[in-house]
């Protein structure tokens, strides 16, 4: 009985696709998580982390955020990449490597490429989005920010702000300034603000536990 239920244990574990980390590739490392059901043309989902998992420690970037979803149950159905980013700000060109990096390899669906962040990776967010707003077929930045002279190159991607009334480490108001600034270069540009009542910096976080996150990009589509 007692090896029937290590036999199942281990068959339930080897059901479920593991992370893998892709190293030297790319000019971020990354770890990549491939769906469990791998179709023709496949969404890609880019996920930026905040600044206390920088460093060269790849494992750091498991610690929370969309990784932290997969590890809870959460079935993306797209290729997930979470890079990790050495020091400083992110950088829109060394993502978009990694982007480039999956088309070449793998079958990724480039009218469904979405990237997400938080903190720190939600600047990041808004920087590729400002950068390459061809690639992105929507976007959400939880507790964030972004420049205002990316505001008006982004104002065609659809593009979902989420931040806590409670942040005492990135206030509100960030989020509140790189939205105005969008609609500023255009009223109409598809951009939102979710206020999350009582929400700390931290908090927010448990959003990339749930699939409710995934659908909201998943229903955009470059075509």
């Amino acid at each position: 009985m007692k090896l029937l239920t290590v036999l199942i244990c281990l068959v339930s574990l080897t059901s479920f696709a593991q992370p893998k980390a892709i190293l030297d590739k790319t000019t971020y490392q990354f770890w990549l998580n491939e769906p469990k059901s791998v179709e023709e043309k496949n969404p890609l989902f880019i996920f930026l982390h905040g600044r206390s998992l920088s460093g060269t420690n790849i494992d750091r970037v498991k610690r929370y955020g969309a990784l932290k979803g997969v590890e809870k149950g959460i079935n993306i159905p797209g290729y997930l990449v979470a890079p990790q980013l050495p020091s400083g700000p992110w950088n829109a060109d060394k993502i978009d490597e990694i982007v480039s990096y999956m088309i070449a390899n793998y079958a990724i669906d480039e009218s469904r490429i979405y990237v997400t962040g938080m903190s720190l990776g939600g600047y990041g967010t808004m920087k590729y989005v400002g950068k390459y707003p061809n690639r992105v077929a929507a976007a959400i930045a939880i507790c964030g920010g972004g420049e205002d002279r990316d505001a008006c190159a982004s104002t065609t991607v659809p593009i979902k702000l989420i931040h806590g009334d409670k942040d005492h480490i990135v206030p509100l108001k960030e989020s509140k300034k790189i939205m105005t600034a969008i609609q500023n270069c255009d009223k109409n540009a598809p951009v939102e603000l979710e206020v999350v009542k009582g929400g700390t910096h931290g908090s927010v976080e448990d959003l990339y536990r749930h699939i409710d996150l995934y659908n909201w990009l998943m229903q955009y589509s470059k075509k």
